[in-house]
């Protein structure tokens, strides 16, 4: 039952500061100001004892029961931010921290009283409690002064003995090992039972999983997502504030080291309009992607200008503050922008976007921080083109400062454990490229999966093939290259040895170059960017080889077939598919799409310029850029790539060892159907 808290109507933020804060307006009083809202608007779904928050929306897999200590556990987290923050200190004329250190006092003397009827689940080996224990671990250190240090001593016992429940439990074995060591560092931090042993172990973990250049895997395997920002850079720097003292210093100092050369990586993830780009698991966290800029200030172990910082965390902040989250109600929803569940994981409860809030680590920052009284700098996608190779994970970013995207290329990161494990499909791991602007199409659970950024084998019968474990070649300067067996399951195997695919980046544009082997009579159908909008389908356009979808704000993607999509000398006209609710960015999309009918057996050649863009100068002649870009096959694998402006790339196109299957031979330059369409 939740009890009928009061909270305000509305929260009014404050004006715009263009002097301090020319790109965002936001300043620290703009933090603060949010951080009351989201607060606030926790308030009516708080038990009577504050012990739980219950929200409305989807049950997480592990139940009611912990959805509702996720709530608390995951605003506990921010309201110790904001506690800090204010040094437990009251503005004039407001009661606001004071009520926070109340609430969540309260609400802890509940939860961990095994005989309330708000008690808490208790923490055993790989559940969520574990989750939420580190949560609550760092904001009773935040707000030690003025929380922790003024319970009775029997409440802080049994916050002990809650807490205790971590010690010889087992977490799963990915970033939920850090969650053992916050939790039994703090708890050796205020004298309870913990085991060395398991903090030691979970942070040596960290080193199995380093790839260098700033790169976890979150767990085994080729796991690159925002949690290497969220978690796996972030627990380290708050374990090193709660040990002090205990902390290696050697260790601090590697992953500080580590630290500062992910975010000289960080920065380039977020679109001018402070979006950042959209992959991976867990995206309903949003804004956290904010986190690690604030952390490596808070531990000088950032390589960024002040004022670049806060320009990036706001623009974040911001994007999605101006796009409905959180809502009217003050409430994070479990989506990106509108309510959205394809966008969330089965563990997601009503309470998981909460973990948001650990983009408010900054407002740990004192005040005078330069962080936040020098004027906000220039992000690096508003000053210039940017392209920039990430070998750890295989992906390539490209960048354009003139319509401000930031475009993310795949080759590398497929979130499954090594082989021979089994593997499994995910639109948020699996597409060749995200991007700050779109999302990846999701259908409902059942059906076939998008065709958006993807190519794949169709047969008569049966769904379109899936490209699920992604084997990287190489990742160098503009250019990435993998190869992967197209499944019509979920697993790998079903329609040939494989396709490799390479793609080259300049500007707005990417050239895939894919050696298709496949048995004769397949269709090959190659999607483009999928763009979304809630106000009006985007508009399409085809022609002979190419595909334009296009939303009414300019945002455009065009799909123009380069090599090999001729069959029989003729050249069969574009598509675009349109879908109603199956993006995270709007309710309507589209994708454009090319389709070479029948493949004629053996290895075919295809190239495809894939654009996403908003820039009219781009794509005003679509027919014309089949005249402009060329790709040519030369010997040793090598292909030269030349874009529209003129521009021209010769790369490795996928070495021929990668796999005795995908042996292509293409000395001669001409692979078996291989033409020029």
């Amino acid at each position: 039952m939740t009890a009928p808290h009061r909270t305000h109507d509305t929260y009014a933020q404050p004006l715009p500061d263009t002097r301090l804060s020319p790109f965002t307006g936001y300043t620290r009083a703009h933090w603060e100001s949010h951080a009351d809202r989201l607060l606030a608007g926790l308030l009516p779904y708080a038990t009577p004892d504050f012990a739980q928050f219950r929200l409305p929306g989807r049950t997480g897999h592990a139940g009611a029961w912990s959805d509702g200590l996720e709530g608390y556990a995951r605003s506990f987290l921010l309201a110790a931010f904001r506690t800090a923050g204010a040094q437990g200190r009251d503005a004039p004329g407001s009661t606001a921290v004071t009520d926070l250190i109340t609430r969540y006092a309260t609400g802890l003397a509940a939860g961990t009283d095994p005989r309330h009827p708000e008690r808490w689940p208790q923490i055993t080996d790989r559940s969520q409690p574990m989750v939420e224990a580190a949560s609550i671990a760092v904001a009773l250190h935040e707000t030690r002064p003025w929380l922790w240090d003024h319970l009775p001593d029997a409440v802080r016992q049994r916050v002990a003995a809650w807490l205790e429940g971590f010690v010889g439990a087992r977490p799963n074995d990915s970033n939920w090992r850090l969650f053992q060591v916050i939790t039994e560092e703090f708890l050796a931090s205020i004298g309870a039972s913990y085991r060395q042993s398991e903090i030691d172990s979970g942070l040596a973990r960290l080193d199995d999983w380093y790839r260098g250049d700033g790169w976890y895997t979150d767990g085994d395997g080729r796991k690159f997502d925002y949690y290497n920002a969220l978690a796996l850079h972030l627990y380290p720097a708050l374990w090193s504030r709660i040990a002090g003292d205990r902390a290696d210093a050697a260790l601090v100092a590697t992953h500080r080291s580590r630290m500062r050369s992910f975010l000289d990586t960080h920065q380039h993830f977020f679109g001018s309009d402070g979006a950042p780009v959209h992959q991976g698991r867990s995206l309903t966290y949003r804004f956290a992607t904010a986190a690690p800029l604030f952390a490596g200030a808070l531990v000088d172990a950032s390589p960024l200008p002040p004022g670049r910082t806060r320009r990036l965390a706001s623009g974040a902040l911001r994007h999605f503050a101006d796009r409905g989250a959180p809502d009217g109600d003050g409430l994070l929803s479990l989506g990106w922008y509108r309510p959205f569940l394809p966008v969330t994981q089965p563990y997601s409860g009503p309470a998981s976007p909460y973990w948001a809030s650990k983009a408010f680590l900054g407002l740990l920052l004192p005040a005078e921080h330069p962080v936040w009284t020098e004027t906000e700098e220039a992000a690096p996608v508003d000053v210039s083109d940017r392209h920039l190779a990430l070998p750890a994970p295989g992906w390539l970013l490209h960048s354009t400062t003139g319509d401000g995207i930031v475009r993310l290329v795949n080759h590398g990161s497929d979130r499954l454990p090594p082989s021979p494990a089994a593997a499994h499909h995910s639109p948020h791991y699996s597409r060749f490229a995200y991007s700050s602007v779109t999302a990846p199409e999701t259908p409902p659970q059942g059906e076939p999966d998008g065709p958006d950024n993807h190519i794949a084998l169709v047969g008569p019968e049966g769904p379109p093939t899936l490209r699920s474990r992604i084997h990287p070649l190489h990742t160098g300067d503009r250019h990435a290259s993998s190869w992967h067996t197209p499944s019509a399951g979920g697993g790998e195997g079903g329609y040939g040895p494989g396709i490799v695919s390479t793609s080259v980046v300049h500007g707005p544009w990417e050239m895939r170059v894919h050696r298709v082997r496949a048995a004769a009579g397949l269709c090959v159908r190659e999607g483009g960017w999928a763009v979304a909008c809630d106000d009006a389908p985007p508009v399409g356009e085809t022609g002979p080889g190419w595909a334009v979808a296009r939303r009414a704000d300019g945002l455009t993607t065009v799909l123009v077939g380069v090599l090999g999509w001729d069959e029989d000398g003729l050249l069969p006209d574009g598509e675009v598919e349109q879908a109603s609710d199956r993006n995270a960015v709007g309710y309507f999309s589209a994708t454009p799409l090319l389709r070479l009918p029948h493949h004629p057996g053996g290895t075919r050649l295809l190239a495809t310029l894939v654009v996403l863009t908003s820039d009219p100068q781009v794509h005003k002649d679509v027919p014309g850029l089949r005249r402009l870009a060329r790709v040519s096959p030369t010997a040793h694998g090598m292909i030269e790539v030349r874009f529209p402006d003129g521009t021209s790339i010769c790369v490795q196109g996928g070495p021929p060892t990668a796999h005795p299957d995908l042996d292509l031979d293409l000395a001669d330059g001409s692979p078996p159907g291989a033409s020029r369409g």
